[in-house]
């Protein structure tokens, strides 16, 4: 049996103050931003950010996005965020953790599911394309 090595990706970022309320708490909506800085990076380690899917023919739309608040992020901590593809073959699906940098304490976790759509018919794909299994290095 094949082993197969998905991509991981890590950041760092500051809370600024413009992404929490009264209170110096992270608002909850601004976790799917963080998610997204990850995931963004994750896609840059295996050339297929956005540019690079849209000049393959596929949009990767996100059907799914899922949080799990454990503790509360605050204006000016560290956060480190990981983005791990955990499945690639008829959707793409992305987990994510945040901990507090300094101290290690899980923050939140969540994922997201993204589909292969076909730009040029407008038709969502049943399974991910090839030029998926590229960019993961994955041999069928």
């Amino acid at each position: 049996m094949n082993h197969i090595e998905l991509p991981y990706a890590v950041i760092e970022i500051e809370v600024p103050f413009h992404d929490v309320d009264v209170m110096e708490v992270v608002w909850h909506g601004h976790y799917s931003k963080y998610f997204e800085l990850a995931r963004c990076k994750l896609f840059d380690q295996i050339d297929y950010n956005y540019p690079q899917m849209k000049a393959s023919g596929f949009s990767w739309p996100v059907i799914d996005l899922r949080v799990r608040y454990i503790h509360s992020a605050r204006f000016g901590q560290r956060l480190t965020v990981s983005a791990e593809v955990t499945e690639w073959e008829h959707r793409l699906r992305i987990d994510y953790r945040i901990f507090d940098t300094l101290t290690g304490q899980r923050i939140a976790k969540g994922h997201t599911s993204q589909v292969a759509v076909n730009m040029a018919k407008s038709e969502l794909c049943l399974a991910s394309p090839a030029v998926l299994l590229e960019k993961l290095k994955i041999t069928l």
